[in-house]
């Protein structure tokens, strides 16, 4: 008898300790690890936007939601396949059928040019560009340069440019770059912009880098578009749990995979502050500035030197061949 009532003590502790244990992770999520969400009804009817990478995770999250804001949405990626799913989801979801697949290869400076061409001459408006697609991985892309500084800057930057006029003709507009947090980590050597990666620590040091690249972007376009109704927001969407650190190794992302399941945002929550950047009303003054859990944040100082912020801009511009 007293064995039993020994274990009906154990289990009652337990479980007592196992409801603490879950209310306190339910209130640290929900207060510190989803996030703020993006509380702006604005409507985007007879807008127009292009979301980079937009086939899964934050990108896809993104275009929904501004699916669901009326928008007419063109879905800017890589793959066909998986781009044309998105699609089929994004309109089954929100019954918004002005959703749209364009093949975007960001990794291919000859690929973007074909992409603003087709999307210019068959598309009157864009309203909100969105800058989502990232890659962390090694190796160079086609036109031989570092491949997460060509694509998550170099091909980035291309296409702003290239799209630049026509967000120019439908003022008011945005542009939305996902940076990350991860460029507090980040240089710019400009003398190795195309460093190897063929190592682990080489590949975080060039995303790093690549990120620092996208906030400083953010902020010399801002300033070149001073006078002008376009507005630029770089954001860090937070600590995602997402495809991104695919190719991290495998024996890491075995370890990480549970602190990620637990502790890192959905895609929905990451895509906040993206979508609060495309949408809020009344942050046109913080044009350049970077946003992290929907709003303004102080970046250190490497991210707000305007000096680097313009040689970056004329180096890419003879890069993508804006310039000769």
């Amino acid at each position: 008898m007293c064995f039993e009532r020994y274990k009906v003590e154990i289990m009652t502790t337990v479980l007592l300790l196992f409801g603490i244990t879950l209310g306190i992770y339910v209130f640290i999520f929900y207060n510190f690890i989803s996030g703020r969400q993006c509380k702006s009804d604005s409507s985007l009817k007879g807008k127009t936007v292009i979301v980079t990478g937009a086939s899964g995770g934050i990108g896809k999250m993104t275009a929904l939601d501004m699916a669901r804001r009326g928008a007419r949405v063109i879905l800017a990626c890589r793959v066909q396949e998986t781009g044309e799913a998105a699609v089929y989801d994004i309109r089954r979801t929100c019954g918004n059928n002005q959703v749209l697949f364009m093949k975007l290869d960001l990794s291919s400076l000859a690929s973007v040019r074909s992409f603003c061409k087709a999307f210019l001459h068959s598309e009157p408006r864009l309203d909100i560009l969105i800058n989502n697609a990232g890659i962390q991985d090694y190796g160079k892309t086609v036109d031989g340069f570092n491949l997460m500084f060509g694509v998550n800057h170099l091909g980035h930057f291309l296409l702003t440019l290239l799209l630049l006029d026509r967000l120019k003709h439908c003022s008011p507009s945005r542009i939305v770059i996902l940076a990350s947090i991860a460029h507090d980590w980040g240089k710019i050597d400009f003398k190795n912009l195309n460093p190897p990666t063929g190592k682990w620590s080489d590949t975080m040091q060039s995303y790093c880098d690549s990120k620092l690249a996208n906030a400083l972007f953010a902020r010399e376009l801002a300033n070149r578009l001073e006078g002008t109704a376009v507005t630029c927001y770089a954001v860090h969407p937070g600590f995602v749990h997402t495809n991104v650190i695919r190719n991290i190794p495998q024996w890491l992302r075995v370890m990480l995979f549970p602190l990620a399941w637990l502790f890192c945002k959905t895609p929905m929550d990451g895509a906040q502050t993206s979508i609060f950047c495309a949408v809020e009303d009344g942050i046109e003054m913080y044009s350049g500035r970077f946003f992290a859990n929907c709003q303004v944040k102080q970046v250190k100082p490497p991210a707000r030197d305007d000096a680097v912020a313009k040689k970056l801009w004329e180096i890419s511009e003879e890069l993508t061949g804006l310039v000769s």
